[in-house]
């Protein structure tokens, strides 16, 4: 372990923890250290048995893998993750037919493929979860993210939303040893 190892485990918050909010089935709490911050989750609450598209945020700890962000809307935001500019044409796979399915690819010009480069600004910081990943399932989930929460904290398909400014405020303070605990 080298010298930046140790100081960024010792700044960076280990794990961070989701939970669904009494008496609301897609909202809930991130609780970072000593902060409890709002989020929306699937509008279908936490599963222990998440399917593609059944609208629930998956139950389990994850590896945050690397935060994606628009470099043509906002400054490269200051964080311990691996870090990566979004492109016009990138996208996620969720067919549970592709080879490719839950990971990244190239949407070509003129698909309806999902793409990261969103108009609405809600993909506008994705951090990428490490579920369905190792080993890849088809069929159990895909495109699982944090990012940002639409304006009236309404439910995801199944990621976990937070308003931008605690999304930034909180980047500074993942790394790449940090874990999130969904459920």
């Amino acid at each position: 372990m080298t010298a930046k190892d140790v100081i960024m485990r010792k700044t960076s918050l280990n794990l961070i923890r989701v939970r669904q909010r009494p008496g609301t089935r897609a909202r809930g709490w991130l609780l970072a250290g000593p902060l409890a911050i709002p989020v929306a989750i699937g509008r279908a609450g936490i599963k222990a048995n998440k399917r593609e598209g059944d609208g629930g945020s998956p139950r389990g700890i994850f590896r945050l893998v690397q935060l994606w962000w628009r470099a043509d809307r906002w400054p490269r935001p200051r964080t311990m993750l691996p870090v990566r500019p979004i492109q016009q044409n990138d996208g996620w796979c969720e067919d549970p037919t592709d080879r490719h399915y839950n990971q990244p690819i190239k949407v070509p010009e003129g698909s309806n493929a999902d793409r990261l480069a969103r108009t609405d600004r809600l993909y506008d910081f994705i951090i990428e979860l490490d579920h369905n990943t190792r080993p890849r399932v088809a069929g159990r989930g895909s495109a699982v993210f944090v990012h940002l929460a639409r304006e009236n904290f309404g439910p995801t398909a199944g990621c976990v939303a937070l308003e931008p400014g605690k999304l930034r405020g909180l980047l500074s303070r993942l790394g790449p040893h940090t874990r999130i605990a969904i459920g």
